[in-house]
């Protein structure tokens, strides 16, 4: 009987010694998979921004409401480069400026930059998923703005840890919210990790 008490005795012991180490490694773990995941997210959607500026700078104003035509001029598009030529603070200035006007094609810089085109439009750590892009323009203190906005749901690139229980290791931790840049209220091109 003594025997049978030890018995039962240690393996309550062993339960409540594995319950103290999954209760501490849980929370230790969903941190560090979060920060990767949510890291590679961002450091993502800062290329999707860059991509966007060079698209609006292309197309003289609008960002790109779709993939498709965003990928599209980044592999067929130019940038402008004027150079100004004649300053007038310079004191053999002439009186004439000139303004000379090269063009070079968009996809040199984003192939120097080291951006891959196929796979700009899929969140990490998912199974093919898109991030959400939209594009217009809005009148804004009486100005007609170009705006956009690019980002995902937390929970779909997660995986296990999308679930609101894990909420419970970090307060701020809301998975059915957007991690996104942009906005499509006002011109605004900051990212909400920023904040």
């Amino acid at each position: 009987m003594k025997l049978i008490i030890n018995l039962v005795l240690f393996a309550l012991i062993g339960l409540m010694a594995y319950l103290l180490v999954y209760s501490i490694q849980e929370p230790i773990k969903f941190k560090a998979e979060k920060d990767r995941r949510q890291n590679a997210v961002v450091d993502k959607l800062i290329t999707i921004r860059k991509m966007q500026e060079f698209y609006r700078d292309i197309k003289g104003g609008p960002f790109a409401n779709n993939w498709d035509s965003l990928v599209y001029t980044l592999r067929n598009g130019r940038f402008r480069n004027i150079k100004v030529i004649g300053d007038p603070d310079d004191p053999n200035f002439t009186g004439v400026i000139t303004y000379d006007t090269s063009y070079t094609p968009a996809i040199d810089t984003v192939t120097a930059l080291g951006i891959n085109l196929d796979s700009i439009a899929y969140v990490p750590y998912t199974p093919g998923v898109q991030f959400e892009i939209k594009a217009d323009t809005l009148t804004y203190q009486s100005t007609i703005v170009n705006v956009v906005q690019v980002g995902v749901p937390i929970k779909s690139f997660m995986g296990p840890f999308g679930d609101p229980k894990y909420a419970r290791y970090d307060n701020s931790y809301k998975p059915n919210n957007f991690i996104k840049f942009g906005d499509m209220t006002k011109p605004n091109l900051a990212g909400n990790w920023e904040r």
